[in-house]
């Protein structure tokens, strides 16, 4: 696997744009992600690039001392490669690095994958969300991950 997980860019915002198109039924815009990567020391975006094309991304929010993951996304013909794996494992090290106490989301009751994928790298259920999701009026699962500054976790 010849993946990169890069800190996304400017450039990379039309492929960035066109994945959140084909993975979401309410997408975020390219002019939000442009935004978000003008406040680079509250918002950390990383994507998944192989011989130049992203093939996944995602972000997060640092909130004082937590982060909450904004969104991770993977092209449909790229899934089953790991490409989600290592960009949250990418988050979790750079929140790890910024001494956050952990991360958060919200993740579609219905998301079997999603919450497989971070069930593997450690978060875990806290709640519910009612109604979360504008598009379907679904509920969200809370999933947190806590750093054990003992542990070193």
């Amino acid at each position: 696997m010849s993946i990169e997980i890069v800190p996304m860019e400017e450039a990379h915002l039309d492929m960035v744009s066109a994945l959140e198109n084909e993975c979401f039924v309410i997408p975020w815009t390219r002019k939000a992600f442009a935004d978000e990567l003008k406040d680079t020391k509250m918002k950390i975006y990383f994507v998944a690039v192989e011989n130049g094309a992203v093939l996944g991304y995602a972000g997060m929010w640092h909130i004082v001392n937590e982060g909450h993951i904004t969104n991770v996304a993977v092209a449909e013909a790229q899934r089953k490669r790991g490409i989600g794996d290592l960009l949250v494992k990418r988050l979790v090290e750079a929140a790890r690095a910024l001494e956050m106490i952990g991360l958060t989301l919200e993740v579609r009751i219905s998301n079997y994958n999603a919450q497989r994928l971070y069930t593997r790298n450690g978060f875990k259920p806290d709640g519910i969300r009612k109604n979360y999701y504008e598009d379907t009026r679904e509920d969200a699962v809370i999933m947190w991950l806590e750093f054990d500054a003992e542990a070193g976790d």
